[in-house]
């Protein structure tokens, strides 16, 4: 999806990526009458140039034509165009001689190729109505350095193990995602020509699982939009079009009318699940810093994992009910990793400023892993000591009432003074926004039970050294 997709892979050294523009965005931010041109384009959009509602086959499908006709621009079709047959229509989307949506060539298509629909949409394709998008150009995939797991010598270490490999997002899982990611830009880029969709989150930042859900981003430019008026509106129209034109490959489409408002809809091929927001950027930067971190010591993503695993099953990782984030889980586990006597990671924002700058442009943001090396930590603990050292440090050694997580400092920092962060019982700060990622955790009572989960699972971890004493592993592995 990005322009050197890593689809899952540690990060790589760049080629040529200076010369990309593929996401460079329009300066200025959509205006009235533009969003009135979306609501035309919507109303008006060929449906033809939608995904056939017929539930066909991968396999057995053949390349669809391109018609020489000139495709919908907003205006009714050419007269030439009328008495076409359905099935020329739909044969404008693209050429004979192009290879279906693969992005990363290394990895080929599952055999069986379980899909119920066809692969309409080709990386290389941009239509018509979006050639004032800079268009795409593949650059040819780098192999990927290796990232090799930790030893596990004692039995604590070797569950942890067991879990992340069991549990980790598979290539296929993240190519699925990226498959749904492209189709729908197309679609989305009937109604606004210029934006760009972007998966970002746990499918793209390293600590994604098997049944993680897929989070994408809706760019229509660099700068924020009001969410209250134009992210809602701009999402009004992508949740009209979903219903309306895509009903047969999604379905459930829900529009979320929250403080970022988005539009929660499952995907029919990839069986997943998506959260589409607009403009919220600062989640395309942090799914960057939090993939240089995870690919920097090949401890940090198992056992973010295992955490995550161990939260979920408590139900202590739902910021819906009032508990925490995995994001906050994620820079809770990088914070203790941080400020260990030996430290297993540093502040890559302290080390590589240039690199996470929240000033750089978007379409170069995904380079920054590239730019740090592996990090060669003296701390040689294994994977059940951190675990239990993770359980330790928040349950009787972090100051919850004074103190901030903060991975940007790779310290415990005082609280800010703001209003955002008075009455707050968990305090984490955003790496580049500096906003309180924990604050859904508003409740006491919820806070009080984060706290006591963190107390008994390090009391009973230490005594058994048994990962099924605080999260069974068989019914965690099954649940993926």
């Amino acid at each position: 999806m990005f322009p050197n997709s890593i689809l899952g892979r540690p990060p790589f050294t760049p080629n040529h990526q200076q010369h990309n523009n593929f996401f460079t965005l329009s300066p200025s931010l959509y205006s009235h009458q533009q969003l009135i041109d979306a609501q035309f384009n919507f109303q008006n959009t060929d449906l033809s140039r939608a995904v056939s509602l017929q539930q066909l086959t991968y396999g057995n499908v053949s390349p669809i034509q391109t018609s020489t006709s000139p495709l919908f621009r907003g205006r009714k079709r050419l007269s030439d165009e009328k008495n076409l047959p359905l099935d020329g229509k739909r044969q404008r989307f693209h050429s004979p001689h192009q290879e279906p949506t693969i992005v990363n060539h290394i990895v080929p298509l599952s055999g069986d190729r379980r899909y119920s629909m066809p692969p309409l949409f080709h990386t290389h394709y941009v239509p018509d109505i979006v050639r004032c998008v800079p268009p795409f150009q593949e650059i040819p995939f780098l192999e990927p350095r290796e990232i090799t797991l930790p030893e596990a010598k004692d039995k604590l270490s070797q569950q942890i193990l067991e879990l992340f490999e069991s549990c980790q997002q598979q290539v296929s899982d993240l190519k699925k995602k990226e498959l749904c990611r492209t189709q729908l830009q197309r679609e989305i880029q009937l109604l606004f020509p210029q934006s760009r969709l972007f998966l970002v989150g746990s499918s793209l930042n390293g600590f994604g699982t098997r049944s993680s859900d897929g989070d994408l981003c809706l760019v229509v430019k660099e700068e924020p939009v009001n969410q209250k008026t134009e992210a809602r509106h701009i999402l009004t129209l992508v949740h009209k079009h979903f219903c309306t034109r895509l009903s047969g490959y999604i379905e459930r489409p829900q529009l979320i009318r929250a403080k970022v408002p988005i539009v929660k809809f499952r995907d029919k091929v990839s069986c997943v699940e998506f959260d589409l927001n607009v403009n919220n950027v600062v989640g395309i930067r942090n799914t960057f810093l939090l993939r240089t971190y995870a690919y920097l010591e090949n401890r940090v993503r198992p056992l973010v994992l295992v955490i995550k695993k161990w939260a979920s099953h408590h139900e202590i990782n739902d910021a819906s009910r009032g508990t925490l984030s995995s994001y906050s889980l994620v820079l809770m586990v990088l914070h203790y990793l941080q400020t260990l006597p030996e430290p297993i990671l540093p502040s890559i924002q302290k080390i590589y400023p240039e690199s996470f700058s929240p000033a750089i442009q978007l379409h170069l943001v995904h380079q920054a892993p590239c730019n740090v090396p592996p990090y060669l930590s003296k701390n040689e603990s294994n994977l059940g000591d951190l675990l239990l050292g993770f359980l330790k440090y928040y349950a009787t050694e972090f100051d919850w009432n004074s103190q901030m997580i903060s991975v940007r400092e790779a310290k415990a920092i005082p609280r800010p003074d703001g209003i955002e962060w008075r009455n707050k019982y968990i305090c984490v700060e955003e790496p580049f926004d500096g906003t309180n990622t924990a604050r859904a955790v508003h409740e006491k009572q919820k806070f009080d039970m984060i706290k006591d989960q963190f107390l008994k699972s390090w009391q009973r971890l230490k005594n058994k050294r048994d990962l099924n004493s605080v999260l069974p592993l068989r019914a965690a592995i099954l649940k993926r």
